[in-house]
């Protein structure tokens, strides 16, 4: 069964990342499936898919509102997702008769919090509402009288969100009447502003920005570029000795981190680095959105051997431009120099025929949960369901790895690791709390953490142990990221009570004499 699974951010009064709704369908090729009408489908998607997807992955940790019919609410299918992140989402089509209220009841009890969908009031939801935490009012259907009367009636206790907020002045009015928070893609769009120009600030964010887009990089110019910000060396150090790579050896030069780098990954850098700055007084989810688009254009290129992957990153990369530079997106097309095939597909006067262009729509359509469309898109480009849904979990999962391994602080860590290069066994337990013994080859070590290099995925937060006796490593810890580098996955692992192991040039280090 085909799964499509993509996201909808959700924001507070501070434009602050909340959470997201998942937008969610199975079994692509019904078209009259509309991800709720099937009980079996649905549970299939969530207890399957969802999961080897990953809240984690989907929703970087935010709470996730999922949508829940009737039946899906008696037979309990909540219980499957945590409760420190799901919050149930009852569909305005359930009626509130005793057994969905007892439902309710139970989940709320066990930690889950209530949402009412498309809420217009009524008698027959006083019991529910009593357990409801959160409402959400479609602004583009409820009258502004019907919303005045919601918010006066029912806010008090409870989080009311104000659904599909599409501008900067919807935003502005919701913000005004007293929604609590705001859901749609409003931050995406620009706030324009006759005669913007771009400050003196982001003019070397442009310049790499234009630099990134030539065939073959001049690593010499990019450079020059890099050592016009202060902040750039730092930032391309701390991503080129992260755990998304792990060399060997420690990379202290600009010159060193490109040319290990390699193109593909200097570009990711770019982008990494430069969105963030461009981005100021901007909501961080806009940084996220632009890496996530990208990441996902440049894999579905991939997978349906397209040439010229990179094009597509760029294409995914400057398709938010306007929103970033509060200017039409001609304009900031224009501001960046961007070339003629990417300003063409963005602006919407690219060939049809334009396979590059063909995926850039399958990707706005996918974001949007046009899943008919989505589908028939990933058929003429000749890729499967599957494979349009693992990149998008994909993409998600490496913008945060990526953004947290750019914009991390220096000495974050409890104690510096020591580079090993040992084999290990570990134990690490999967969500149905079945154990699994790995060989891994150890990379680094430290008081309280570990990182190795093992052949199969360890889901974020798995329990994982290792016990050692000739490093002095006896402990058990929680997987802190999973990334695959080179056809095998560099796992990281955090262990609150310590690893055992002791520095071996520690100067208090009985041991310290056989590493000497």
């Amino acid at each position: 069964m085909d799964v499509f699974a993509a996201r909808q951010p959700i924001f507070n009064r501070e434009r602050e990342l909340y959470g997201y709704e998942l937008l969610y369908r199975a079994d692509a090729t019904s078209r009259g499936f509309d991800g709720v009408d099937s009980t079996s489908s649905t549970l299939q998607l969530l207890s399957n898919s969802l999961l080897s997807i990953g809240l984690d992955r989907i929703a970087g940790g935010k709470k996730v509102f999922v949508n829940f019919d009737r039946n899906l609410l008696l037979d309990g299918v909540a219980a499957i997702l945590p409760p420190e992140n799901l919050i149930v989402e009852v569909l305005e089509t359930v009626e509130p008769d005793e057994e969905v209220v007892a439902a309710c009841d139970a989940l709320s009890k066990k930690g889950y919090s209530i949402a009412l969908d498309d809420f217009v009031g009524g008698p027959n939801f006083e019991a529910l509402l009593q357990l409801a935490r959160v409402i959400k009012v479609d602004i583009q259907t409820t009258t502004k009288a019907d919303q005045e009367r919601l918010l006066r009636d029912y806010q008090t206790g409870r989080q009311l969100v104000a659904e599909k907020v599409e501008t900067e002045e919807e935003f502005r009015a919701a913000l005004d009447a007293g929604y609590d928070l705001f859901q749609g893609y409003f931050f995406a769009r620009p706030h324009l502003m006759r005669g913007n120009q771009i400050p003196m600030s982001k003019i070397a964010c442009m310049r790499m920005l234009s630099e990134m887009q030539k065939e073959d990089l001049d690593f010499s110019q990019l450079e020059r570029i890099i050592r016009e910000d202060v902040s750039f060396p730092f930032k391309l150090l701390k991503y080129a000795n992260s755990a998304l790579f792990s060399f060997r050896t420690e990379i202290q030069s600009i010159e060193h981190a490109l040319v290990l780098l390699g193109e593909q990954n200097v570009r990711h850098w770019i982008a990494l680095a430069a969105l963030p700055l461009l981005a100021q007084n901007k909501p961080q989810e806009l940084v996220s959105h632009s890496l996530v688009r990208a990441r996902f254009c440049e894999s579905l290129a991939e997978a349906a051997g397209l040439a010229e992957p990179t094009r597509a990153f760029l294409m995914g990369l400057f398709s938010l431009l306007d929103a970033l530079l509060d200017v039409s997106l001609e304009e900031a097309l224009n501001q960046a120099k961007i070339g003629l095939g990417i300003r063409e597909i963005l602006l919407g006067t690219a060939s049809e025929s334009d396979s590059h262009s063909t995926l850039y729509r399958l990707v706005r359509s996918y974001e949007r949960a046009e899943w008919d469309i989505v589908r028939d898109l990933a058929v003429k480009l000749k890729l499967p369901g599957n494979a349009v849904v693992d990149a998008y979990a994909a993409a998600t999962l490496w913008t945060q790895q990526a953004l947290q391994a750019t914009l991390r602080k220096a000495n974050t860590r409890r104690e510096v690791r020591r580079s090993v290069d040992v084999s290990v066994k570990v134990l690490w337990q999967d969500e149905s709390a079945r154990e699994h013994l790995a060989n891994a080859k150890l990379v680094n070590v430290s008081g309280f953490g570990m990182q190795f290099v093992v052949d199969a995925k360890i889901p974020l937060h798995s329990a994982i142990s290792c016990n050692e006796p000739k490093l002095g490593i006896n402990g058990r810890g929680s997987v802190r990221y999973c990334a695959f580098s080179k056809g095998k996955y560099v796992v990281g692992v955090e262990f609150s009570n310590g690893t055992g192991w002791r520095d071996p040039l520690a100067s208090n280090n009985p041991a310290r004499r056989k590493y000497s």
